[in-house]
């Protein structure tokens, strides 16, 4: 945003430069002091309502509340004076009239706002002797409970539902003493169950149905890492005791998601205890599955590869990767398929174009993709199909924030209603498989469309051309040729336009980028570009093919018709995805899978090996922005191995059977020094992901005179999950199937 003109005030006798408009509460936290307050929440709208955040301003007739006060320059502040302590003593005494005394059982003992200043200011007696209001506890979902004598009635909870999830779920009933929260449904809630009023609560009014009465904070491990489920790369906390995950949340408000949290990443970590996760390596004898140990399943995976590539050759043995995956499984996956088999039939399910979006932007690559940080403080952003607020939640968090924190103005285009629709300057309805006449129609006003449509784009056209840097976001509608014809578009207009394509998964972006594509080495090198795959040849000791693959599509086709004779699936279901209905896996001779779980696919296969999930290993993802960050092993699973390690085995027992080079990485981290070696965008700087930062890599993608990029209508499809479902993941993830919202 634009810099602003600072003024100096001085807070304790210390001389402090602010911006003008800094609140006095800001102005002290950057000088380290600590102001209490239970209401005041950076980004949602001032209370004033505990008066906890009182100071003393010189020539002021009484004390001030720091999170209403603007500083002024000159202003001269005391946050510490013999008037301030008596005050927050006082207004923590009436705060405590109807608090019960339930710290030991209470669930946010050791973290609670309210414990920590009573020990600070608080009195060891109270005046107030009346018998205290007592209301039992409430059950308002399976994941959200109440308990209204705990309630200090901050209304940071009913401002965050309102502000700044759009939900209005909650609000205030009854008056004074008597007042309490209530939920939109009288007894229970309806909403995104986000879990954000629970964090949010400085007290333990609201609790977790995951965590309460479970354990204590001082006895957890607390591990940052990314979200499992969509393709935002929101941070989250896991909180683990004994290797159970039991929580997650982002309380410190690192990460680019800050405190911002979905149901699917606050909740949807409990999949990684359900009873049906693989623990055991499974070989088909019969038409049964039965359990082996690993040494027999390594060599019994080599063995049956070996003899499908010497019967059949190179052409008939196909890889299907994960969108969940590392970055740095994603690579040896795809290196296992091109050095070891000599084959580029490798794909992924994918669920946006960025390989398109990389080639139309060319050059401009470096500096026209858009972060997460960029669209919150965009001064217009235009979004094409897509539901941001189902299917990439953070997406929609920052569209939000932004329009309330700097006057964001949002554009639609979309076939279907959504939400954020209420929060649009304009919003242009079309038909399914429009959205490329559409933008056409605005690139080159070319195209027949209906009269009433084209008065629309007329206004949108206009309002998007009277903005500048406007941030252009599309999803799965938009893909090949009409990338490139959303990139003319915005070329043309005001400033400096940025792009992001929005995918479904947790690492489907990283995916891409790691060359799980049928024609695209990692870092989008054509499979036919010389130079790239002389590069990749000498560092792997193998020739490569320069003849592009099938497709993920394509290679289950040709496996249910026998074409092809075996196929290597990781962590991904393609007989349900691409499949024929029913088809199952056809004439396939040799089908291998990595898994967490029995799903249609693994139910098929040859061989199964139990994989760890992205909660329990090392690694990094790139979310669907291209902000690559750490994943961090938080819980152990006795059984499965990480995919890494899985690749790296087979790699070994290829080498005996005389087929490929072993792999000799011993961590994900030498993997990655490679790829930040073969790929300069990962070549990010380590500190910043070390110290759980996020680091945006620059893709460029170099012409070399091939024909305009396209793809096969249908290959670039979303799942279009909602908030409650993650592709096949969500049958185990138990809490968010246990909600009513989830069946709607």
């Amino acid at each position: 945003m634009p810099d602003q003109k600072l003024i100096k005030l001085k807070i304790n006798d210390r001389e402090v430069q602010v911006p003008q408009g800094t609140l006095v509460i800001e102005a002290t936290r950057r000088i380290g002091t600590e102001v209490p307050s239970f209401c005041y929440y950076p980004g949602l709208s001032l209370q004033a309502a505990c008066r906890m955040c009182l100071v003393e301003i010189e020539k002021a007739p009484k004390l001030q509340t720091a999170c209403t006060l603007v500083a002024t320059d000159g202003m001269v502040v005391r946050t510490d004076s013999e008037q301030v302590r008596q005050a927050r003593k006082a207004m923590l005494e009436f705060l405590l009239t109807n608090h019960p005394l339930d710290c030991p059982v209470c669930d946010k003992g050791g973290e609670c706002e309210l414990q920590d200043m009573v020990f600070r200011y608080g009195a060891d007696s109270s005046r107030f002797v009346e018998e205290k209001i007592h209301r039992p506890e409430e059950k308002w979902s399976e994941l959200v409970y109440y308990d209204a004598p705990r309630c200090i009635l901050c209304f940071r909870c009913v401002r965050v539902c309102d502000e700044g999830m759009d939900v209005k779920a909650l609000g205030v009933g009854m008056r004074g003493a008597n007042s309490v929260i209530i939920p939109n449904r009288g007894d229970h809630l309806e909403c995104e169950e986000c879990g954000m009023c629970i964090d949010i609560c400085p007290v333990g009014a609201l609790t977790s149905g995951t965590y309460r009465y479970k354990t204590r904070p001082w006895e957890m491990q607390y591990v940052p890492t990314v979200c499992a489920h969509c393709s935002n790369g929101c941070k989250t906390t896991l909180s683990v005791r004994n290797h159970e995950i039991l929580r997650a949340n982002n309380r410190d408000l690192s990460g680019i998601n800050k405190d911002f949290l979905c149901v699917k990443g606050r909740f949807g970590f409990d999949f990684t205890s359900h009873a049906e996760r693989i623990r055991q390596p499974l070989l088909r004898k019969g038409d049964k599955l039965l359990p082996v140990s690993w040494e027999e399943a390594a060599q019994a995976a080599a063995t049956m590869l070996k003899a499908a590539y010497d019967s059949g050759g190179k052409e008939t043995i196909g890889f299907i990767g994960s969108n969940r995956t590392s970055n740095e499984e994603n690579y040896l996956l795809q290196r296992l398929a091109r050095a070891t088999f000599g084959t580029n039939n490798i794909d992924h399910h994918r669920s946006a174009d960025y390989a398109g979006l990389i080639t139309a932007l060319g050059e401009r690559a470096a500096n026209s993709l858009l972060t997460m940080e960029q669209l919150y403080q965009s001064k217009a952003v235009l979004v094409i199909g897509n539901n941001p607020t189902n299917q990439n939640p953070l997406v929609a968090w920052q569209i939000r924030s932004g329009i309330r924190h700097f006057g964001t103005k949002l554009f639609l285009i979309n076939s279907n209603e959504i939400k954020l629709q209420r929060k649009a300057k304009q919003f242009v309805r079309i038909s399914e498989g429009q959205e490329h006449a559409v933008l056409k129609w605005l690139g080159h006003e070319e195209g027949q469309l209906a009269p009433e449509l084209v008065e629309q784009l007329v206004q949108l056209k206009a309002a998007l051309e009277a903005e500048t840097d406007v941030a252009i976001v599309f999803g799965a509608e938009v893909s090949g040729a009409a990338i490139a014809t959303v990139v003319t578009f915005g070329s043309k207009l005001p400033g400096k336009t940025r792009y992001m394509a929005l995918g479904d998964y947790a690492n489907s972006r990283g995916a891409a980028d790691m060359g799980l594509l049928p024609d695209r080495f990692p870092g989008y090198a054509h499979v036919d570009d010389a130079r790239a795959r002389e590069a990749f040849e000498q560092l792997w000791g193998c020739v490569l093919s320069s003849h592009p693959g099938q497709t993920g599509p394509q290679m289950v086709e040709a496996a249910q018709s026998g074409k092809l004779k075996a196929l290597y699936v990781v962590g991904a279901n393609p007989l349900v995805h691409f499949g024929k209905p029913g088809e199952g896996r056809g004439k396939l001779e040799l089908l291998i899978v990595q898994e967490m779980f029995l799903t249609e696919t693994a139910k098929a296969g040859d061989i199964v090996l139990p994989a760890a999930s992205a909660y329990e290993k090392d690694g990094t993802v790139t979310n669907t922005s291209g902000e690559t960050q750490l994943l961090r092993k938080a819980a152990e699973m006795m059984g499965p191995r990480s995919d890494f390690d899985l690749l790296r085995i087979l790699s070994h027992q290829l080498e005996k059977q005389g087929l490929g080079k072993a792999f000799h990485y011993k961590t994900p981290d030498a993997v990655f020094e490679e790829i930040r070696k073969m790929v300069p965008a990962y070549n990010v700087p380590l500190a910043g992901l070390l110290t759980g930062g996020a680091e945006a890599t620059h893709v460029q993608f170099a012409r070399n005179g091939r024909a305009p990029y396209d793809v096969p209508a249908g290959l670039i499809r979303s799942a279009n999950d909602t908030l409650f479902t993650s592709g096949t993941l969500t049958r185990w993830c138990t809490m968010m199937e246990s909600l009513p919202e989830a069946d709607n």
